[in-house]
């Protein structure tokens, strides 16, 4: 199975960072106050400790602080115009109405940088910038804003590609959500922490209180202590380059499929609409064929897909895939036309 849906890192897993998880202590509970992993990534990050908060995983911690914000009396939550379904599905379960592409005004307010799943630069970290929100995460301002960081670690530019540091562009005066394991390539160990904003002492006492107990386990903490060591960071930088060639190739290869690339993807994935009658038809014969595309339906985009980058193999793959769906496709037209002029 060749899997385009997943954004994780095609050069991966990293090695270094598979040996620590696989090397991790599963016998034993992990710290609970997590103090050593929590300074580790406060001193990457160059925070105080006190602003790190672990979670079990992204969307463990999107259901979180969006329980924080009802209890905290928000009734809106803003999204991007195209957004991971998750911010608006923690949002309605617990009755909040949803404001897409806009809600300045919303008492917790969502963006992704790079976006998901166009890969764009997120206008919302621009516009908090430019207002100069400098207690955007303070209780005492009456709005949650939170920056989803997972894929700014696979960034590819042609500006602001990751360097093996936190990149100084991103706004402070919001919650930064970083999910390593997508840029490390191994997705299936479930780790993420929160970066809270100055100021937000009581906010992060209250989080920390609605989380279960051991939210990450001995597999999650080796994973992010792995994620802050210089030769995982080394690897990391390295990677990207390779990245970037597979996604000129991809992008090429969508394009003598006839495929209309969505232009702009700053990220180690993209969206591309096929020529297609029937959409999630040719998607199953894929999938039956051993390629698996993201339909980008629930993140408000339909008729198209988006492709994570991968390696030439898995995009041949995808040709020859692709091009005997098709051929499937001309056969029953064909067929169907010969019944009809028979009858």
């Amino acid at each position: 199975m060749f899997d385009f849906s997943t954004n994780s890192n095609a050069c991966g897993p990293c090695i270094e960072a598979r040996e620590a998880v696989q090397a991790a202590d599963a016998t034993r509970y992990p710290d609970p106050a997590y103090t050593a992993l929590r300074e580790r990534l406060a001193a990457f990050h160059g925070v105080v400790p006190a602003r790190i908060v672990l979670a079990a995983s992204a969307s463990e911690f999107i259901h979180r602080i969006t329980a924080l914000a009802a209890q905290q009396g928000v009734v809106q939550v803003a999204l991007p115009a195209h957004s991971y379904g998750d911010y608006a599905q923690a949002a309605q379960v617990r009755g909040l109405d949803l404001v897409r592409n806009g809600g300045a005004a919303a008492g917790l307010q969502w963006a992704c940088e790079p976006s998901s799943p166009l890969g764009l630069a997120d206008p919302a970290v621009r516009a908090w910038q430019q207002l100069g929100v400098e207690r955007g995460g303070d209780g005492a301002a009456g709005v949650l804003r939170v920056l989803d960081c997972a894929y700014v670690p696979l960034r590819l530019g042609p500006e602001g590609a990751w360097t093996g540091t936190p990149p100084a562009h991103l706004p402070s005066a919001c919650w930064q959500l970083w999910t390593p394991n997508k840029a490390l390539g191994l997705t299936g160990v479930r780790a993420a922490y929160a970066i809270a904003p100055e100021g937000s002492e009581e906010l992060v006492r209250a989080l920390v209180a609605l989380a279960p107990s051991w939210p990450v386990g001995a597999h999650g903490v080796a994973l992010l202590q792995a994620w802050v060591l210089p030769v995982v960071q080394q690897w990391l930088v390295y990677s990207l380059s390779t990245l970037h060639e597979w996604k000129s190739r991809q992008q090429t290869l969508c394009l003598d499929l006839g495929w209309a690339v969505h232009a702009g993807s700053l990220a180690n994935y993209f969206c591309a609409q096929p020529v297609s009658m029937s959409l999630p038809n040719d998607l199953a014969a894929l999938r039956a064929a051993g390629i698996k595309l993201r339909d980008t339906t629930s993140f408000g985009l339909p008729g198209s897909v988006r492709l994570g980058v991968l390696a030439p193999a898995a995009q041949d793959a995808l040709r020859q895939a692709w091009r005997a769906v098709e051929s499937s496709r001309t056969i029953a037209d064909s067929h169907s036309t010969g019944s009809e002029e028979a009858l």
